[in-house]
């Protein structure tokens, strides 16, 4: 059987169809090679520009936490404060209870320590609590009343507070906790949040 030139080519031809059909699906080996080769990834083979659909960022900088995201920062610093100011005393307290009484040794630790957890606790509960309560307050405000962040709104909040805390020990205890309440509050919206390094965490 004699083989043409002919011959020859059309079955050159036929194998590189094949090829291309086989490979074809192995990332483009076989493929038939591309004119425009701007924008594909030479690893994948595909245009890269179908994959960027939205701005490649994790956090948008212009988003802003609303009010009762921000009450969870002084919350938890209320309760840190507390908890660090009540074990502080609490040390001191059981040092000069123990030191009255005739405990030594471990006895004596012992009872340093539960002074100590005690006065931490207690504290660190009630300045949470008077966080919880002031920030409720400044929400519901924020809700009803007005948008803006105001230093009225942080004063009247800072009154209802102490008085809402102090109210079950009678008249003059809670008109003593709203004038002690509207007393913080005004440090705190004229002089404390308008200080560069507090915007950081408000």
């Amino acid at each position: 059987m004699c083989v043409t030139d002919k011959d020859t080519d059309t079955m050159m031809e036929n194998n590189e169809g094949n090829a291309g059909s086989l490979f074809g699906g192995l990332g483009g080996l076989g493929a038939p090679r591309q004119s425009n080769l701007q924008g594909l990834s030479p690893y994948l083979n595909i245009d890269t520009n179908y994959l960027q659909s939205s701005p490649e960022y994790l956090f948008d900088q212009e988003t802003k936490r609303g009010g009762m995201e921000k009450s969870f920062t002084a919350i938890g610093t209320s309760v840190c404060i507390g908890a660090g100011l009540g074990g502080t005393y609490g040390i001191y307290d059981g040092i000069r209870q123990t030191a009255k009484s005739d405990f030594t040794g471990k006895m004596r630790r012992t009872q340093i320590l539960n002074y100590c957890v005690k006065g931490s606790s207690s504290v660190g509960n009630a300045l949470g609590s008077i966080a919880v309560v002031y920030s409720l307050t400044h929400f519901f405000l924020t809700k009803t009343v007005c948008e803006e962040d105001t230093e009225a709104k942080s004063m009247v909040s800072g009154a209802f507070t102490g008085a809402l805390f102090k109210s079950t020990a009678g008249a003059r205890k809670a008109l003593l906790g709203t004038g002690t309440g509207l007393g913080l509050a005004a440090f705190w919206a004229f002089f404390l949040k308008k200080q560069d390094h507090v915007q950081n965490f408000i």
